[in-house]
């Protein structure tokens, strides 16, 4: 497991929504978000496109866990589906992917996401290409991704 240091692994738009890297492994990502106003609606709940958002990085993440120190791996998102199950209010919101399969240029992640009370909110399914040089775990150093 790798072990996440704050600000390690963000994005621009990571930062945007205040989502957050807090496990990640081959073929495993966990990312998190601290509800706030911002994340809100009309109807005062959390916006799905916050869930989906959270779906998407997550599975991203699940399919680019690197071997080496230094290295990275890019992808990008072909197919997403997703089902909202129920409403948030606040709180902690977790998304786990997981990855299903993987061939030698696309990879597949089913991702749940819960709330705080570890109630599931959201899940997707989604397929990801890998960017070239990315489609080992080795990954390529990051000047040349």
């Amino acid at each position: 497991m790798t072990k996440i240091l704050p600000g390690e692994h963000s994005a621009p738009y990571h930062d945007l929504i205040d989502i957050h890297l807090e496990e990640w492994r081959d073929g495993f990502a966990r990312l998190y978000c601290n509800i706030a106003q911002k994340h809100m609606n009309r109807s005062n709940i959390v916006h799905g496109g916050v869930l989906l958002s959270m779906i998407d990085q997550a599975a991203g993440y699940a399919g680019l866990w690197c071997s080496v120190p230094g290295n990275t791996r890019k992808a990008v998102t072909i197919d997403l589906d997703c089902r909202f199950t129920g409403q948030v209010k606040g709180g902690r919101v977790v998304a786990e992917a997981k990855l299903v399969s993987r061939g030698r240029n696309i990879f597949f992640v089913r991702t749940e996401v819960f709330d705080e009370a570890g109630t599931l909110v959201a899940f997707g399914a989604s397929t990801h290409r890998w960017r070239a040089g990315s489609e080992t775990v080795e990954g390529s150093p990051a000047a040349e991704a």
